[in-house]
């Protein structure tokens, strides 16, 4: 039972901030699913989720995606996800979440510090986020980051980022759940998952008009820096 509500916690807070933000159910939620479930079962779980998350923010944003800027991310980021999969499936846990939390700890401090290369808001920038998003969320169930950089870099808007990345969402989490499969969880916690799922988007709805994108954007990028954190600490305590 105990486990149950940790998952439900953990799913609710990931949703909500997923819906508050455009993104970063995987940032806040991975850390803790991965020690909760273990690195495979917790990065399937997050790609399931966060692809589904993304499925219906896209229902209400899609005649604002750019198909030209998007085909090279998608496709570079399905060039990479079985490499993802096949290093979340090699190396022993410890190892796992030592890899985990460094990818997003250094994600999230890249996203922080607002890193801006001309050379990444062109084409090449475009191949180059979307292979390394696929590779990070085949492997970690974190693959947001590099596509915010590169939106950053290509002088996108808030407006004109959240579509397009929930529509990398959609495709680069099916790409994640054909490679790394559906997680085994029972009927009571997949029923549990939805529900919190459900809530979260409701508890996001509300909160986002009232609170500034700026300290949304801040509290995403804590949480996620404090997950990557623990993540690495327990992967050192377990070698």
């Amino acid at each position: 039972m105990t486990a149950l509500i940790l998952l439900s916690g953990i799913v609710l807070l990931g949703a909500s901030v997923q819906w508050l933000t455009g993104m970063g159910f995987a940032l806040v939620a991975v850390p803790a699913l991965i020690l909760l479930l273990g690195p495979a079962e917790g990065v399937a779980l997050a790609n399931c989720a966060a692809g589904a998350i993304s499925v219906v923010g896209l229902a209400r944003g899609w005649r604002q995606v750019r198909p030209a800027a998007m085909v090279p991310l998608c496709a570079a980021a399905a060039c990479t996800v079985p490499a993802g999969t096949w290093l979340t499936h090699r190396l022993p846990p410890p190892s796992l979440l030592l890899t985990m939390g460094a990818l997003v700890t250094a994600a999230v401090l890249l996203v922080m510090r607002g890193a801006r290369l001309p050379r990444l808001g062109g084409r090449g920038g475009a191949l180059t986020a979307g292979a390394v998003g696929g590779f990070m969320n085949s492997a970690a169930g974190v693959g947001g980051p590099p596509v915010s950089l590169y939106a950053l870099n290509a002088g996108w808007t808030v407006r004109e980022f959240v579509p397009n990345a929930q529509f990398y969402g959609v495709v680069v989490n099916a790409f994640s759940v054909t490679a790394n499969g559906v997680p085994g969880l029972t009927g009571a916690e997949w029923a549990a998952v939805a529900a919190a799922m459900a809530a979260g988007g409701v508890i996001g709805t509300a909160v986002a008009g009232r609170m500034p994108e700026q300290h949304a954007r801040r509290l995403v990028l804590l949480l996620a820096l404090t997950g990557g954190i623990t993540a690495l600490l327990k992967g050192a305590w377990t070698l």
